[in-house]
């Protein structure tokens, strides 16, 4: 029943969409209509301008910063990992929203900077970097999504099978959310920021 009610709650607590309070509040538009549809940071910055992306950036990444430590303190390690996918699924397919939000990058960096802060931090500043130098934020995104699950291989011992389950799920649903942006980085075709 406790992992019930923390899947429910993180849900609906990733059903937050912070670049839609935000263009509503400003500017009185609604961020899908821009750019590419997309409820995320990313496009807020398109649509609003780097600030306003930013903070569309920080409430993403603190709303998974919190489903994770409620589930956590609700319902021990199990509800940490339930929680965390259960807010970024909330995040990238919101139910007020029709199922169209974000795609669950910022959430995801939340969710694991409580389950592995120092991972995190390392593939954090390698995704950064890549999308501030090549200006493709997809490309970051992806990349350092993708080396936390290698990062948990090489480095996190013992090896526990439910941290990499976890790892691994998120990856392959940031993977189908950026399948768009795969295409077209393999086209060299991807907008640059």
């Amino acid at each position: 029943m406790k992992l019930f009610l923390v899947s429910l709650l993180a849900y609906l607590l990733g059903n937050i969409s912070f670049s839609l309070i935000i263009g509503k509040i400003f500017f009185k538009k609604d961020v899908r209509d821009y750019g590419s549809g997309n409820a995320g940071a990313t496009n807020a910055i398109r649509a609003f301008g780097a600030k306003f992306g930013i903070l569309t950036f920080i409430g993403d990444m603190l709303k998974g910063v919190c489903a994770a430590l409620i589930g956590k303190s609700v319902a021990g390690v199990d509800g940490l990992y339930i929680a965390s996918i259960m807010v970024i699924v909330g995040h990238n397919w919101p139910v007020f929203m029709k199922f169209k939000g974000g795609k669950g990058v910022a959430t995801t960096i939340g969710t694991m900077f409580v389950a592995l802060p120092f991972i995190t931090l390392i593939c954090f500043i390698i995704g950064i970097s890549i999308a501030y130098f090549t200006r493709i934020v997809s490309l970051g995104s992806l990349i350092g999504v993708i080396l936390t699950p290698l990062a948990v291989l090489l480095f996190v011992r013992p090896f526990d099978v439910k941290l990499f389950l976890f790892v691994i799920t998120y990856t392959l649903m940031c993977l189908f959310k950026h399948r768009g942006n795969i295409k077209r980085l393999i086209k060299k075709e991807e907008r640059k920021l």
